[in-house]
């Protein structure tokens, strides 16, 4: 028996010099790539600001004067608020339908078993495969037939789509860390399927539907393909359409093209600032099961 404690003694001494060991590791050999990386990083988004806020014809390499007149250029020249407009309603209503289809298609998932249970999941992450181009032709004869080319709608739609198998398969992953006895505890206390999952899951999904929300509305945010095939009337279009229109074959507008893109970049900034920890924390729990 006296072996036994040396043995349990030896492990916490090895656990000690591989923790001296890693705070033995010279500061420089992890602040010199991290502060490399964050260079590269920085520099593209200092040229943007740089073309952005200098006066036109300038080559400073520093914004100085400052001037705003490439935001006021393609705000109200190049019609950048109707770009904007129509691409926030765009991102909100892709976010809505996602969320709510998502929400129950996953709940299914989870929560049942039915036949071709798993060959269902495996089209769903098939899908992923499957490039936006390839669906083009498809949905446009759709679209064709329902009336919904040139309308918000034919993106919205096509958007949603598009989400759904990835949102389907995070949301069913989160939902089965649920424990199901919370479920079955309020049935026993007299609610129905429907209050349960409304009273008892849907609080503990929050981060969950953030994470899913987010991401569909980031994706319909910055998607050009959807928007340059359905819509042809200009008053419709959406911001990367809009970045689009400021490149010609002849010349390029440096300092609009850099203003509309910061334009394009600052909502979605805002909204994961706001977001980041409910964003880390529903796609890591909907990541396994649980």
């Amino acid at each position: 028996m006296a072996p036994a404690p040396e043995r349990v003694a030896a492990a916490p001494a090895r656990t000690r010099g591989r923790r001296r060991a890693w705070d033995e590791v010279p500061r420089w050999q992890i602040y010199v790539p991290l502060s490399i990386y964050l260079l590269f990083t920085l520099i593209p988004f200092y040229w943007i600001l740089l073309f952005a806020l200098r006066p036109a014809g300038s080559t400073s390499l520093v914004p100085w004067p400052m001037t705003f007149e490439h935001f006021q250029k393609v705000w109200t020249d190049r019609d950048f608020g109707t770009y904007f407009t129509n691409s926030v309603y765009v991102g909100l209503a892709t976010l809505v339908l996602t969320t709510v289809v998502a929400l129950a298609g996953g709940y299914a998932l989870a929560r049942f078993d039915f036949r071709l249970k798993r060959g269902f999941m495996l089209a769903l992450l098939c899908s992923q495969f499957v490039p936006g181009a390839l669906l083009l032709v498809p949905l446009f004869q759709i679209f064709a037939k329902l009336s919904m080319i040139n309308s918000l709608g034919s993106v919205i739609v096509a958007e949603t789509v598009f989400q759904l198998p990835l949102s389907m398969i995070l949301i069913s992953g989160f939902i089965r860390n649920v424990p199901y006895s919370l479920e079955e505890a309020a049935w026993v206390d007299g609610c129905n399927r429907m209050t349960a999952f409304r009273i008892v899951v849907l609080p503990l999904l929050r981060p969950g539907l953030i994470a899913v929300g987010s991401f569909a509305f980031v994706h319909a945010w910055n998607h050009f393909l959807f928007a340059l095939m359905f819509l042809s009337d200009q008053s419709k279009q959406t911001i990367p359409v809009g970045l689009n229109t400021l490149m010609s074959a002849d010349s390029v507008d440096l300092g609009a093209l850099a203003a509309g893109g910061i334009i394009a970049a600052v909502p979605v900034v805002i909204v994961f600032a706001f977001i980041q920890k409910w964003l880390i924390t529903g796609f890591s729990a909907g990541a396994v099961k649980g």
